[in-house]
């Protein structure tokens, strides 16, 4: 069974200035249909995790919510929206995948490849390159929803350091599908970077997410 997934948009994006950088455009597209279009086939269901008007993302045809918690408490509030979400809309999903908004290279096989790992019996996979982890990019367990509750509750910011309380396997993929758009000049930069999979995603229309849609119902 594909993992529902949460898109984790819910932050200000205060290197770009504030607003929704997820919503701004690549290619002609918006940043967050780049990494819907990569995860849309690797997963049964999306949703977008966001703070700021859900209508500004209406046309995506997703479902949008907010974290549980005020003041923008960081990405671990956005991985607790979405097992919350999974957890009332795909009840047999064991795990949630989370992806960043501003990850656009994301690899087709980020989902096979974490679940592989996750057989080794550790109970949370999370993506690295060959320099570091990307701690936002995942495989969890929909159980931990409690225990990220209350410990965002006590506290809890830092996704890495939440990480050391669990057995984590590690899955290295090469550096250039982690490329994150922060700023204005790493967008700029973005715009005239082509790496592989940039070029296969190249004819990615919305139908991506009538696909997740699609997968939603055959396997709910």
């Amino acid at each position: 069974m594909k993992p529902p997934c949460v898109i984790l948009a819910g932050g200000r994006s205060s290197r770009m200035g504030g607003g929704d950088k997820c919503l701004l455009p690549l290619d002609g597209r918006p940043l967050l249909a780049h990494v819907a279009a990569a995860v849309a086939p690797q997963s049964c269901d999306m949703l977008i995790n966001t703070n700021s008007n859900s209508a500004r993302f209406a046309g995506f045809g997703l479902a949008t919510l907010p974290d549980p918690v005020t003041g923008f408490q960081g990405p671990l509030a956005g991985i607790l929206t979405g097992m919350l979400w999974a957890r009332a809309h795909h009840p047999r999903a064991t795990h949630l995948l989370s992806v960043p908004c501003d990850t656009p290279f994301l690899p087709c096989d980020l989902v096979l490849r974490l679940t592989e790992a996750l057989e080794s019996d550790a109970g949370i996979a999370i993506a690295r390159d060959p320099e570091r982890i990307h701690p936002t990019i995942g495989l969890w367990p929909t159980s931990l929803a409690g225990r990220l509750a209350a410990d965002l509750s006590a506290g809890a910011r830092a996704v890495h350091r939440w990480l050391e309380n669990f057995r984590v396997v590690e899955t290295a993929f090469p550096a250039w599908h982690f490329r994150n758009i922060n700023t204005r000049a790493e967008l700029a930069a973005a715009r005239q970077h082509h790496p592989p999979a940039r070029r296969q995603a190249a004819g990615a229309t919305p139908k991506c997410f009538l696909k997740a849609r699609e997968n939603a119902a055959s396997e709910s």
